[in-house]
Formats: structure tokens, sequence, C-alpha cells
């Protein structure tokens, strides 16, 4: 019996209703009868000893300890023995290792997906009765274990098929605690359809996870068919087009706009800094910031072929800063300006093939880029992973734990908690993003 005493009146808004322990007390009593009388029910089930047409009797009862989300209850099911034949019997349909709920397992992932382990198990016992499995290394431990649950997982079936999808792939770092490397590169990803429903993935290199299968369950996942139109974005990287070649996506990536126009905006920055210290020099740069803002038209009008007209005119005139001296923490602007302009000149060799209009793409709503993925590198990987996380990471930790954060954000859990992309949303506009 337990008994809640709470002051009547309410002069002070802190006596309103119950207190966290009061509740957590309380969730703690309901649950433990609630299963004490799932236990009696379950009992009365007896095992079918058809074989030898003998009856089973009760031989003793052993407890269970399980943890759930509302305290560590104790599960009291009886063992049986036939009486025919002596052959001893467990209780019927329950699991032979079982120390917690599916649900609570669950929860620690969910949350240690979200917030350091040594954070989420403080929410965790803060919150809700639960008296075992809070450490921080239990969360860790049972966390990485649905990981690899998840990254062995079949795809999820799905009636809807998409006409068009576009899948676009890219890689970031976080810092490694191996001896000898310093860092691990991380490959993260988009799949989206035309109607808003949106899958991500990711897999850290060199690790057990196949991205490549990864890729091919979320094409799955938002309803690929034989006949869906594919469309896929990359970075210069051969890695990557590799990548996506072996999980079925057979059509060239578009080389994508994002890192195009970082290579431009380093380029503008160079080209706004120089110096108009001496005469010719105004009239130079004024030149030379107007062929770079020319040399972005053409590539996202899809005249990326005529770029070397670009180079030549600047050429033309980068002798008037040929005596530029560069402050002593820094080289010289037009120095900074040829570097960046011979970037985009190797950058735009290289990804000829892979160039496309971008901006007849954008006028007829489709995406150019994966300025996407660069925010999932940040939601999905950095923000728990990186950044301010003062934290270094085993190669396995890091694919475990990225498999449940990618399992959070697409829904896999049932639980809005840190979900961000809806079944089916409407498309907004498509916004292009120059770096």
């Amino acid at each position: 019996m337990l008994e809640i005493s709470r002051p009547r009146g309410l002069g002070d808004i802190a006596n309103l209703g119950l207190t966290l322990p009061e509740a957590k007390q309380l969730l703690a009593r309901v649950q433990r009868a609630v299963v004490a009388a799932q236990a009696r029910d379950h009992s009365l089930v007896r095992p079918d000893r058809s074989s030898c047409g003998g009856g089973c009797h009760i031989k003793d009862r052993r407890v269970h300890q399980v943890a759930t989300l509302f305290g560590t209850v104790a599960v009291r099911l009886p063992r049986f023995r036939c009486a025919g034949c002596g052959h001893g019997e467990s209780s019927i349909n329950w699991p032979s290792h079982c120390r917690s709920t599916p649900e609570l397992d669950q929860l620690r992932a969910h949350l240690s997906a979200l917030m350091p382990y040594r954070v989420a198990a403080g929410v965790l016992v803060h919150l809700l009765p639960v008296e075992a499995g809070s450490h921080h290394e239990t969360l860790r431990s049972h966390t990485l274990e649905l990981g690899g649950q998840l990254r062995d997982a079949a795809a999820a079936e799905t009636t809807a098929t998409a006409a068009a999808i576009t899948i676009t792939l890219d890689a970031t770092f976080i810092r490694s605690c191996q001896d000898g490397e310093r860092h691990l590169e991380v490959r993260i990803g988009n799949v989206e359809t035309a109607d808003g429903r949106r899958q991500v993935f990711g897999a850290v290199a060199k690790s057990d996870t196949d991205i490549a299968a990864l890729i091919r369950r979320s094409l799955e996942a938002v309803g690929r068919s034989a006949a869906t139109a594919m469309t896929a974005f990359t970075d210069g990287c051969q890695g990557l087009q590799s990548i996506l070649a072996g999980a079925g996506v057979s059509e060239r990536p578009i080389a994508d706009w994002f890192h195009i126009a970082m290579r431009l905006q380093h380029a503008k920055q160079a080209a706004s800094g120089l110096p108009i210290d001496k005469p010719g020099r105004t009239q130079a740069k004024t030149a030379i910031v107007a062929e770079v803002e020319r040399l972005r038209w053409r590539i996202w009008n899809g005249k990326a072929k005529n770029a070397r007209t670009t180079f030549e005119r600047v050429h033309k005139v980068m002798h008037v800063f040929k005596d530029e001296r560069g402050h002593r923490t820094r080289g010289a602007a037009s120095r900074k300006l040829w570097h960046a302009l011979h970037e985009v000149d190797n950058y735009l060799r290289g990804q000829s093939a892979r160039l496309v209009n971008y901006a007849e793409r954008h006028r007829a709503g489709l995406r150019v880029g994966t300025s996407v993925t660069e925010g999932t590198a940040n939601f999905l990987v950095n923000r728990r992973m990186n950044k301010s996380q003062q934290m270094r990471w085993s190669r396995q930790g890091a694919a475990l734990l990225l498999q449940v954060r990618c399992a959070v954000y697409n829904g896999g859990f049932g639980s809005g908690l840190g979900h961000l992309f809806g079944p089916v949303c409407s498309p907004g506009p498509q916004s292009v993003m120059a770096a």
C-alpha cells in the first residue's frame, strides 16, 4: 500500500499535483502489481507432454529479476516436472536470458544516440524509477549491441513506389582514439523522393559496416523499383563514386554545386582582398572581381568549357600585383587568388564529364548539390561525435553508434524524440547553397 499525502491548499504552486519522487514511487508500485498479475496468469499454463501422456506438476518457482522502465521487478515463474517420465520443463514462452525489457533497451540506446552516455544515464535515472542498468558503461554496451542489430537488419517493406529518387553521398571526419590514426572517415548520405520521403545513412570507413548495403536498404525503404529514375550527387572523390556503383546506382553521379561554390567563394574572397594602393590596381581589381563572378555564372549555366576565358583574362592583368608583399601572418592576396583559380581549374578538368546546367535544374525545382548532406553531417555526426564534444572514438564504437543515430533520425524507434523526417511531407522550394 502506497500512501501519498499532499497539501490541500494551493497557496504555493509547488504543492500542485505529484512531485517527481512521488510519481516514480507510484509508477514502480503499479509496475510491480501489473507484473505480479501477469506472472500469476502465466503460471497457470502447463507444458504439453503429449509424447508421454503424463501431466506436469509444479516443481518449484524461480524468481527472475528484470529491469523495466519503471523499476526492477521480480517475476516468479514456476518450473514443472512431468509425472509420467520425470522430464523437467521451464515456464512456457519465457526467454532463457532476459535481464531487461526491449522497451528499456531501446530507450537507453535512443538517449545514448542523442547525448553522451554519462548524460543519458543521468537523464534516465532522474526521470524514471530505473534501478538497474543505469551506469553509462551499461548504456554504451546496450547501445552498441542494438547498433549491430540495426546494421544487419533487413530493409523495411514499403508499398509505395517512387518515380524518382535523389541520392547524395559525402564524407566527414571524427577524432580517433586508435594509435597512429588521428581521424576516422565517416561516409554519410541522404536518399529522398519528390514527395518528401527521406532516409539518412552512414558508415565509418574500414569498419564492418557495408555502406553499399545501407544505401540499397535506404533505397528500398523509400520505394525504389526497376522503373525509378535515379539521380546521384557526390564531390570529386572517386571512392564515393565507386560506392554508389557498388550499391547499384548505375547513373553517373553529378558533380554537386556545393563543392564547386566553395572553391569559387575562395577565389572571390581572394579577389576582394587585392590591394588598390598603387595606380592601375583599382581598375585591375575591378576587372578581376568581375571575371570571377563571370566564372561563377558560366559554371552555373553549364558553360564550364568557357572557364579558360576567365583564367586568361585574369592572367593578363595579374602583372599589376607582381610586386605585392603579403602580411607576415598571411600571404599576398594575388598569390591566394592565383592558387584558388588553379584549384577551380583543376577541379573543373577532373569533373568535366559530371558537370551539368545547374541553373536549368534549379529552375525546374531539382536538386543541384549535396548541401543537404552537409547539413546531415552536422546533425548526424558532428553534434554527437565532433565539434564541442571533446572525445575520441574507436572505429567499432563510432560505427555502431552511427547506426543507432540513423535509426533515431529516420524514425525507426517509433518515437518523435529526435525524429527529423516525416514519412511524407510537401517538398518545399529548393535552395542553392553557395559556400
